[in-house]
């Protein structure tokens, strides 16, 4: 059974990319009377499970600040999650649920530092998030990622700020809030999102090898059990803050990226649709 886009009319999202910043967009849109549709990789390897709709792709289910999204197996799956409310996540990577979907909106959130293969003519608003976009090149729109004065600001001409490569600060923190691989293998995760941990403490092993933290606070983050992962690859962080219900919401970068594609979203459909 095909989609039945008649149902959706100008109102529907796909959102490449279910992670954490990606998530806080879904979130927004949806409260806001969009339907999205979300893609993800068949083992996407997100940080911040617990406010990561890429998590239905393991659990089946997940439900951040209310809404819920599930994983849906074909277009005729995803078409039922919409109709009681919900998000589907479809996995694909190639793009081809938006060839078949066709919506209005597509947004590249899978925060990958570059472009894998989203282009401007994949719907009427394309928009990119972060660095390896150029507006009116490869999208119509850039949303400012990099954290500081331009967090959310759309960018209509030209490209996002470059990747620094660090991690934000937070309470003095920067490199060391984040949890590396220390070899090739498959993860074994022995703490939980939410743990309180002491600066040296093991948190899983890849491969029998340890992963230690660096410095105490809130596990904020970290990548699912039984997934092969590289050396030096980030798999977890820190929240040195040591407030355990930021692990649970929607962070101020997310809010603030998904305030930026609201924006560029409405502000480019009232431009194609103003009289000429």
């Amino acid at each position: 059974m095909g989609f039945d886009r008649s149902r959706t009319s100008g109102n529907l999202v796909v959102v490449r990319g279910a992670g954490d910043l990606a998530s806080g967009v879904i979130n927004r849109l949806v409260k806001c009377g969009f339907k999205v549709v979300a893609t993800e990789r068949e083992q996407p390897t997100v940080i911040r499970r617990t406010v990561a709709y890429a998590s239905a792709v393991f659990e089946g289910a997940v439900r951040i600040e209310g809404l819920e999204a599930v994983k849906a197996e074909n277009l005729h799956e995803a078409q039922a999650a919409l109709s009681a409310g919900k998000v589907p996540v479809l996995i694909d990577s190639s793009g081809q649920a938006i060839r078949e979907l066709r919506p209005y909106f597509v947004v590249d959130a899978i925060i990958a530092k570059r472009n894998l293969g989203t282009t401007i003519d994949m719907a009427p608003v394309v928009i990119g998030l972060g660095p390896g976009f150029t507006a009116g090149r490869d999208v119509h729109a850039v949303v400012e990622t990099n954290r500081g004065h331009n967090l959310g600001c759309v960018i209509l001409d030209g490209s996002a700020e470059p990747d620094t490569g660090k991690p934000g600060t937070v309470c003095g923190y920067s490199a060391e809030r984040v949890v590396r691989a220390p070899a090739d293998g498959v993860i074994n995760t022995i703490a939980e999102i939410g743990d309180t941990v002491q600066s040296g403490q093991t948190v899983a092993y890849v491969d029998g090898v340890p992963v230690t933290v660096q410095i105490g606070g809130v596990l904020r983050g970290l990548i699912h059990s039984g997934l092969y992962v590289t050396s030096g690859m980030k798999i977890g962080d820190v929240d040195p803050r040591g407030r355990r219900e930021y692990c649970f919401s929607i962070s101020d970068k997310a809010r603030a990226i998904a305030g930026g594609v609201l924006e560029a979203m409405l502000y480019l459909q009232n431009r194609i649709n103003a009289p000429s």
